[in-house]
């Protein structure tokens, strides 16, 4: 029983130490977050912020894992339509609206890059991009590899979403974001429709995106027929 106590009251913790590090970002922005500010607003003490989160950095990054589920909960998960392509175009609007909506968020998840490493909000939206991706492979629609289409994308609507957010509101022009999006959409997918045959290339990387679920194979004769898909692929996949 004491333990079940113990436990409650420290996620009850961590909840107010989450919602007062929010409010003190949204209003202020990073600088406002301190461990003396975090701790008064949430009625702790200060060595029960490290013992939760570690350091201002871990709670920075919880703060926008939160935020960022929260964000997925309100839109719940987009059923997937017939065409991959235009999933893609609402993922990007889903994540400019989220970025103009909670821009100190937005910063932690893409502001302010780690060499090697990405926060794990970042993260959990990468892995939803790369899903996006996927699909469009699987329709034959992808005109480059899986992993270099997935990082074009994060990288350029981050950047447009980032610089929209820098820019003052009665001067942000959203049509840079459509443009960027129908830049990126244009250079990793092709036009055909997925009813149109793809291509050997188109077809190659349509198959690599389905190798998994290929039955009947050996794990030699799959890593051979990757190799072999890859070839066809070419400068796709170079």
């Amino acid at each position: 029983m004491e333990s079940t106590d113990r436990s409650a009251s420290a996620e009850s913790n961590r909840e107010r130490i989450l919602a007062a590090t929010a409010a003190l970002l949204a209003e202020g922005g990073r600088e406002a977050v301190s461990t003396r500010a975090v701790s008064t607003a949430a009625g702790v003490q200060a060595p029960t912020i490290y013992r939760l989160f570690g350091d201002k950095q871990g709670l920075l990054d919880a703060v926008a894992a939160h935020g960022f589920a929260v964000h997925l909960g309100q839109k719940a998960v987009l059923e997937p339509s017939g065409d991959p392509v235009e999933d893609l175009r609402t993922g990007w609007e889903l994540n400019l609206s989220f970025g103009l909506a909670n821009p100190a968020l937005y910063a932690l998840m893409y502001g302010e890059p780690r060499p090697g490493e990405l926060p794990p909000a970042a993260l959990a939206a990468l892995e939803i991009l790369g899903a996006h991706i996927h699909r469009i492979a699987e329709a034959g629609r992808l005109r480059i590899d899986e992993e270099r289409a997935t990082r074009l994308v994060y990288a350029v609507g981050g950047g447009a979403t980032l610089a929209l957010i820098a820019t003052p509101e009665d001067r942000r022009d959203l049509s840079v974001s459509r443009l960027a999006r129908e830049a990126v959409i244009a250079a990793i997918t092709t036009d055909a429709p997925s009813a149109t045959a793809p291509g050997p290339a188109g077809a190659a990387i349509a198959l690599q995106a389905l190798l998994p679920q290929t039955t009947g194979l050996t794990p030699g004769e799959q890593l051979l027929l990757g190799e072999l898909l890859a070839r066809i692929a070419g400068p796709a996949c170079a």
